[in-house]
């Protein structure tokens, strides 16, 4: 057995002594310097919830991206928008979208739907009264909304969902949770509104407290019909001469491919019929501290197009569960806190203004590589812009 053990200080495993014990193990155990990782501005006392074991920080190179001109109900004005990323051309490409959509009046933003929720699923007897106990949450819901509200001030249950299977009822626990992303706070709400529901039924009933509806950091069909987090609408309307100055393609081209992607999109099952929304979602995730992992569910996307009478193009895109902060989780540290007030988001009241920013960095990065691809730009610019080889 391996004698390997990460040091550990029970009093303040944040304290200088023991990241410089971990450090130091790193580097005797496998040879790595680890001077870059091990060489960091932000203050490790503030990482207790974020991290365990931190030895050091990885330094994501962040690139400006803009401006990029929102027309939203929270989200007004230009922004400069700062992009965490590795891969070359990206900041380049976005900010070309954000060019063009700019030179056509901006985009138009609206949150439209704000859930987040837990999926507890209920085991009964029988089929029969897995539909009582459905009849039974409707007629009792106040008082299981009021058990949860009794674990958090910010989140609040707004509807339970059912669906039934065999002898089972798998629910839907959906909650606003303010400027939190709210995973966690669901997750201790519902427990307590479940456990309220074990102690008062008057029947035989268990429950699991996540029966895989919810389907947390997966990206799944329920959610992206019935929302999960923030559902944002982006859209804008591109005149026929400024596609061709800009992105030196025609509207009609750009009509066209889009039809081509949308069967590719289908035959291919995908959760998205855009071009690459995961790359500005989780470039901005990044950069501003969410959890990146929630991208397999955020980068969800439905776009739509309409080539107008007149040659215009109407284009849109809507995040249909767009998981966000701007309190709590990573937002408040160093870097990631820096970002956020840069886009005048950080901490309370900052949550739908983001969600704005980054459903309209979405579909600039969509119109830029759309017309990318059809003026045949996309391998030269990532030939020019993405190789750091000689």
């Amino acid at each position: 057995m391996s004698d390997l053990t990460i040091p550990r200080d029970r009093n303040d495993d944040y304290s200088a002594a023991a990241v410089a014990a971990r450090q130091a193990l790193v580097r005797e155990r496998t040879g790595a310097s680890i001077e870059h990782v091990a060489s960091y501005s932000l203050d490790p006392g503030s990482l207790p919830g974020n991290v365990e074991g931190f030895i050091g920080a990885a330094q994501v190179p962040i690139g400006l991206a803009g401006p990029l001109l929102v027309n939203g109900e929270h989200a007004q004005g230009e922004f400069l928008v700062p992009m965490a990323t590795t891969e070359g051309t990206l900041v380049a490409s976005y900010s070309r979208g954000m060019k063009l959509t700019r030179l056509a009046g901006g985009i138009t933003t609206t949150v439209v739907e704000d859930k987040m929720q837990r999926a507890p699923v209920f085991t009964l007897p029988s089929a029969r009264e897995a539909r009582h106990l459905a009849g039974w949450l409707d007629e009792h819901f106040a008082e299981i909304a009021a058990a949860a509200q009794e674990t958090t001030s910010s989140g609040r249950l707004i509807e339970i969902q059912r669906f039934f299977a065999s002898k089972m009822l798998y629910t839907r626990f959906n909650y606003t949770t303010g400027d939190a992303a709210g995973q966690n706070m669901t997750g201790k709400a519902t427990f307590a509104a479940c456990a309220w529901i074990k102690r008062n039924y008057p029947g035989e009933l268990h429950f699991l407290l996540e029966g895989q509806f919810a389907t947390d950091k997966k990206t799944s069909v329920v959610n992206m019909l019935h929302t999960r987090g923030k559902r944002v609408v982006a859209e804008a309307t591109i005149p026929s001469a400024l596609m061709e100055e800009q992105m030196h393609v025609s509207n009609d081209k750009l009509f066209s491919a889009r039809l081509k992607g949308q069967l590719g999109a289908f035959m291919s099952q995908t959760n998205n019929n855009g071009n690459h929304s995961a790359n500005g979602i989780t470039a901005l995730f990044i950069a501003t501290g969410q959890d990146v992992a929630n991208v397999a569910e955020s980068s969800a996307l439905y776009g739509f197009s309409e080539l107008l009478p007149n040659g215009d193009l109407y284009v849109s895109v809507t995040l249909p569960a767009l998981i966000i902060a701007t309190y709590g989780g990573g937002t408040g540290l160093a870097t990631q806190r820096e970002c956020l007030e840069m886009l005048g988001c950080y901490g309370s009241g900052g949550v739908y203004k983001l969600a704005e920013i980054i459903a309209a960095t979405v579909l600039a990065g969509e119109l830029s590589l759309g017309g990318a691809v059809v003026a045949e730009e996309w391998v030269s610019a990532h030939d020019s812009l993405g190789r750091n080889r000689p």
